[in-house]
């Protein structure tokens, strides 16, 4: 009997434990809406899949289930505005899994290039999966993750977890941590992963491309190479745990390990982090701004006479309190800000003795700061960036006694100057005091005679002939203007444009759109390093891509570049313009997107030039047709009809560019076969009749992208802007998150190229 009693209890036992392993499943035709049911769990309870709050809408999620403060671990499209209270998840019954809003439109959860799925599961594990008819695993929430890997979810080669916002905003945020293909495990600022800017790493750089980091049920965390050894334990774990682990990267860029003991009281605990010291990641405060720590917990301090733009957002970029116009002589003073670095990007590098530096900075024109340290003085220009506490190191900042202003702005400024040189001591006691004295530094260089509002070096026209030695070196020429290749004093190689046919409002209008171009930061635009405004002489200095075009990549190399890296390529431009069109302070029309003005730097990255110049034109400068301004065969249809310039003519650009991309080819060629001269009618007929493989001869290419990127530039092209898509749209369509419909032929692009074929 007894032995009876212990199989039972045996029997049940392994039912309970192969009932928790084992998950419900998700049949077709299943759906969830904010308003109820609005998640599927596991099996266990311990995890779901749904809606959750976002801001004012919601988002489709994971979350720990059982635990009272929701965890999010994944979100589905993390970048995408919350979703209404009207949108439901549905699992179709031709086995897709969509959001469909209530206006019909409809937003893919997973890859929508997938086979159809038979079923769906949120596991045990925390893993969300679909699964075919044969119950293989087609797509997993593991291998897509966000900020968040659990036990048993590897972060694999070339794999990368990306912060949030916030706690409650799961946006990407402002750090990542790579596992790279060289073996190291590196965390990064989101938008510069270079070496220079790592702010913490395994130091596995020769562990070779199978590395992968691991995190088990016993909280153990990891690095196994392709063999399966153990390459490094970075948290030993405990074999006797109970309770839940995971490791996030936080919003404060600190990567965690977290363990909870999974009921509902529970909370997380902090097993292990690479540093306690939160002013450590990268990229914490903005532009001109630098971390300290007051009572462990950072604080972003603008440097002197510096504000906050984002009142009440800390980690905001810093700009000058106040614009003074030069009238009178300017004695400049240096601020020395003990103990604080910033990257170290300088144009100048000098031995000498501290107060040789202040005094050679001084005497430099160039000069708005120095680091100082070993007897080194090394001179930067503005904006500063990545400023944090170092032992050792002086920031020594140059500031202007203006002898026009008033007695009480020069007693501020003196005021400024006093409790500059004691900062640290002053914070270390009081926590941190935000400067908000009015004072500008203006360049006294050339005929300069507007205050430098944006943080953009000055050049006098006699600098930038020099540098171009005599404007010889021409490297392009385009609707705005002459491109010089040229070397500043410092050595820094740069492109230089000689702006013509400038608006005749002159020197405010120039102004205003360098304040506009100069706040303008994205990793697929070019950088703006300095201007000139001389007189009648307007020029800018921009950084030097060292690649050439995008036009000399597609139309005059001889090794072509292969399709993933031109969708790479397609995919960058869409998001520098939705950059510009929806993300950056001012909207700015580029008015000449085109192969010429997308330039590649040295690692094959697509940056756009020119942009935020069309304002500066006169109304009559053109390429080929008075009033227009843009490029034959690449203007949107409205220039000649005289009606508003939306962001929809920069949208028909693209669909035109991305077209020629597609196909390596410029938009009209005679030099193929009659049928294929005009490439916009060319990619309709091999659309319409199915035969896309033809615009991609030779080439082995996945074809539900290559019809997915030909519908985009179908739909980009279309002569209505109303029916045009948006770039957010766009970049959307390309990644495959939104369905696109079958194009219409459009009259347009076709009749333009056939007007300049006769």
């Amino acid at each position: 009997m007894v032995v009876i009693i212990l199989f039972l209890l045996f029997i049940s036992e392994f039912s309970t434990t192969t009932g928790q392993l084992g998950n419900s499943s998700i049949t077709l035709g299943s759906s969830l809406s904010p308003t109820g049911p609005s998640n599927w769990s596991s099996h266990s309870g311990q995890f779901a899949f749904g809606f959750y709050q976002k801001g004012k809408g919601y988002a489709v999620g994971i979350w720990f289930n059982r635990i009272s403060r929701r965890t999010v671990i994944w979100t589905a499209n993390r970048d995408a505005a919350p979703l209404s209270r009207d949108v439901q998840l549905i699992f179709t019954s031709d086995g897709k899994l969509i959001l469909q809003q209530n206006q019909g439109e409809s937003i893919s959860i997973v890859d929508r290039d997938l086979p159809p799925a038979s079923s769906a599961s949120m596991l045990d594990d925390g893993n969300f999966v679909l699964k075919n008819s044969s119950s293989s695993v087609i797509w997993q929430s593991f291998d897509t993750p966000t900020d968040t890997i659990l036990p048993g979810q590897p972060l694999l080669a070339g794999q990368k977890l990306v912060s949030s916002v916030s706690e409650t905003n799961h946006s990407a945020g402002k750090f990542q941590l790579i596992m790279q293909s060289d073996g190291n495990l590196v965390q990064y600022p989101i938008d510069v992963a270079k070496p220079e800017t790592a702010y913490w790493n395994t130091s596995t750089f020769t562990a070779g491309a199978t590395v992968s980091l691991n995190l088990d049920v016993n909280g153990k965390l990891y690095l196994r190479n392709g063999t399966g050894f153990n390459i490094m334990n970075l948290y030993e774990g405990s074999p006797f745990s109970t309770g839940i682990y995971r490791l996030t990267i936080d919003a404060d860029g600190i990567l965690r390990l977290y363990s909870s003991s999974s009921d509902q009281n529970g909370d997380w605990t902090v097993e292990w982090s690479p540093t306690t010291n939160r002013c450590v990641p990268r990229g914490l405060c903005g532009l001109n701004g630098y971390c300290l720590l007051t009572n462990q917990n950072p604080q972003c301090v603008c440097l002197p006479g510096f504000y906050l733009t984002k009142p009440g957002q800390n980690n905001s970029d810093c700009e000058r309190n106040v614009s003074m116009s030069k009238n009178g002589d300017i004695e400049y003073n240096i601020i020395a800000l003990e103990d604080i670095t910033w990257e170290d990007d300088p144009y100048s590098v000098l031995s000498m003795t501290r107060q040789a530096c202040i005094e050679n900075c001084l005497s430099d024109g160039n000069c708005e700061a120095a680091l100082y340290k070993n007897q080194q003085c090394r001179k930067q220009t503005l904006p500063l960036r990545f400023g944090s506490q170092e032992g050792g190191v002086t920031t020594l900042f140059k500031v202007g006694n203006f002898s026009s202003v008033g007695k009480e702005s020069r007693k501020e400024l003196r005021i400024i100057v006093i409790l500059s040189t004691s900062i640290s001591f002053f914070l270390a006691i009081s926590g941190v005091v935000i400067y908000r004295y009015a004072f500008k530094r203006v360049s006294n260089q050339g005929n300069d005679r507007w205050a430098e509002d944006v943080a953009l070096r000055p050049f006098t026209y006699h600098e930038l002939e020099k540098a171009t030695n005599g404007f010889r070196d021409e490297v392009g020429k385009g609707a705005f203007g002459t491109v010089f290749k040229g070397a500043i004093s410092n050595g820094k190689t740069v492109a230089i444009k000689r702006l013509e046919k400038m608006m005749a409002e002159g020197e405010w209008e120039f102004q205003n759109e360098m304040k506009s171009i100069g706040r303008t930061h994205h990793k697929n635009l070019v950088r703006l390093l300095g201007y000139c405004h001389d007189g009648s002489n307007r020029l800018l200095v921009y950084e030097y891509m060292t690649n050439g075009s995008l036009a000399d990549f597609l139309f005059k190399s001889e090794r072509k570049p292969i399709w993933e890296e031109r969708i790479e390529i397609a995919l960058s431009v869409a998001r520098g313009i939705l950059y510009l069109h929806e993300e950056c302070e001012t909207q700015i029309i580029h008015c000449d997107i085109k192969p010429e003005n997308i330039l590649m730097d040295e690692k094959g990255c697509a940056k756009i030039a020119d942009f935020g110049l069309a304002k500066l034109l006169m109304p009559n400068q053109t390429r080929t047709y008075t009033g227009i301004r843009g490029t034959r065969g690449y203007v949107a249809p409205e220039w000649h009809r005289n009606l508003p310039i939306t962001v929809k003519a920069d949208v028909y650009s693209f669909g035109i560019m991305l077209m020629e991309i597609i196909c390596c080819r410029r938009s009209l060629d005679m030099d193929v076969s009659e049928n294929e001269v005009v490439l916009v009618d060319y990619v309709y007929d091999c659309f319409e009749a199915r035969e896309l493989d033809k615009l991609v001869r030779d080439e082995e290419v996945d074809g539900m992208k290559l019809q997915r990127m030909v519908k985009v530039g179908l739909w980009c092209i279309q002569d209505e802007p109303s029916v045009r898509p948006l770039m957010k749209k766009v970049v959307l369509m390309m990644e495959g998150t939104v369905d696109i419909p079958a194009p219409p032929r459009a009259s347009f692009a076709s009749s333009m190229s056939r007007e300049a074929h006769n």
